[in-house]
């Protein structure tokens, strides 16, 4: 038998290290890491949204206030810290922390190389009109996966997610029959000025994955929405309307003859959908598409 002599055991080990090594790609490059993060922080709540769908609780996420109130799911557990705003995070606290891993998106760019000298910064810029963004989610739902050794958990999620658009589909043809409406998507901004969901956005690409087509055809763009005024929603005269909440001024605007005047108004084709993340990661479909087939459902037939 031959003896292992120690560069032969170097050589082993080095081996096994480098087996254990995750590569993996973001927007800037390439990172290797030699172990699972442990102490992440995430930046933008899609990131924060990735973690908790991975069974990862962060460290630390921007604005727990605001995720909780405009996000809702997956729920953010009580411990977790909040480390500023998103375009302006506490960057002194962040240190304290002493992270593994940094998560930033579109709106943190700028951040990156200041965040770099306080942990390693994975950086994924999710939203552009030149590719899909539901499919630029699910991508960076998978390499986090690598880094976080949770891919067993990742693929299970998209299973998952995937089946319950089925389960929600069959819900609403057993509602509407045969022929689904035309759905478009909007949050309502003041009694003047609508953002209305379209290619490219979140909603849109929930509202596909249920069979259904926009009531209202709006071209591509970077977060998948155009901002206009509310008559042109007047343009709808056979679809559903669905609007996301909150939306503090809606008695106010639902009492004006403008209003009222409106089609979809008119004909009963009009309901909220509970506060739901349009710029999330590829779990936040499932949550759309569950909140707006319940929408969906209180719509009469006829």
């Amino acid at each position: 038998m031959l003896m292992k002599t120690p560069l032969t055991l170097l050589l082993l080990l080095l081996a096994v290290f480098k087996a254990q090594a995750v590569d993996v790609t973001d927007s800037l490059g390439r990172h290797e890491f030699t172990s699972a993060p442990q102490r992440v922080v995430a930046l933008n709540w899609a990131a924060a949204e990735h973690l908790l769908e991975l069974g990862v609780t962060p460290l630390a996420i921007a604005d727990t206030a605001g995720y909780r109130e405009w996000v809702v799911q997956p729920t953010l557990p009580a411990g977790v810290e909040d480390v500023g705003m998103r375009q302006e995070p506490n960057l002194e606290r962040l240190a304290e922390l002493k992270p593994d891993l940094i998560l930033s998106g579109d709106q943190q760019r700028d951040l990156v190389p200041r965040l770099s000298q306080i942990a390693p910064v994975l950086h994924f810029e999710s939203f552009s009109s030149e590719h899909n963004n539901a499919e630029a989610a699910r991508r960076v739902f998978l390499t986090l996966a690598r880094v976080l050794d949770r891919e067993e958990r990742a693929e299970q999620r998209l299973t998952e997610l995937e089946q319950g658009f089925d389960q929600l589909k069959a819900r609403l043809h057993a509602h509407f029959g045969d022929t689904l409406p035309r759905v478009t998507v909007v949050r309502l901004m003041d009694s003047s000025h609508v953002r209305i969901y379209g290619d490219n956005g979140m909603p849109q690409y929930a509202l596909e994955r249920l069979g259904i087509a926009p009531a209202l055809e709006v071209p591509v763009s970077q977060w998948g929405q155009v901002q206009k005024k509310l008559t042109d929603l007047g343009a709808i005269r056979d679809g559903v309307v669905l609007y996301i909440e909150p939306f503090p001024e809606a008695d106010k605007l639902f009492a004006t003859p403008l209003w009222r005047a409106m089609p979809f108004v008119r004909a009963g084709r009009l309901a909220a959908v509970p506060s739901t993340w349009t710029y999330g990661g590829v779990m936040s479909l499932g949550y759309l598409a569950d909140n707006l087939t319940r929408a969906l459902l209180s719509v009469p037939t006829e």
